[in-house]
């Protein structure tokens, strides 16, 4: 059973991460990525005592936040637009914003996978460990990491297109 300070260090650890994610999945849309954060969190707390210690308690919150993202997503069918807001379109000193356009682009990309290559993609841009992905979302270590080879290589093409 977590405790309620157990709870606070861990929404201290993870908060920031778990927004991250959902911001991915929101499309930058800042509003929705802390609905869904409050959300994972009133989930972990709801279900604290479920958690049987199977995984890291990383893993099972990522799970949680993922779930969460997705089903709002599909109870909604919401379609998000890119926030444009997110980065600035401030040219930096030299008169130069590539890295805001490459970002953002990136992210115009990640939007276009499927559901799982998302999820997959934001979780390995959060530098969590690839055990740890393979864990949250069932998948063998060595499928993941050709997944993430395929994605990359998608990811890559995409930008470069621009589409």
């Amino acid at each position: 059973m977590i405790t309620e300070q157990e709870f606070t260090n861990i929404y201290n650890l993870q908060a920031s991460k778990i927004h991250r994610l959902c911001l991915g999945y929101a499309s930058g849309n800042n509003e929705l990525a802390n609905e869904w954060l409050q959300e994972t969190f009133i989930k972990v707390w709801k279900h604290r005592n479920s958690f049987k210690g199977k995984s890291s308690i990383e893993t099972w919150i990522y799970r949680i936040a993922v779930n969460v993202c997705l089903s709002d997503l599909r109870q909604s069918k919401k379609n998000i637009p890119i926030n444009e807001n997110v980065l600035s379109n401030t040219p930096d000193d030299t008169g130069n914003n590539n890295e805001a356009d490459h970002i953002k682009k990136m992210y115009h990309c990640i939007d276009q996978l499927n559901e799982q290559n998302k999820a997959l993609i934001l979780l390995e841009l959060e530098n969590v460990p690839q055990a740890t992905i393979a864990d949250a979302v069932g998948l063998a270590h060595g499928t993941l990491r050709t997944r993430l080879s395929r994605i990359r290589k998608s990811l890559l093409k995409c930008i470069k297109n621009g589409k």
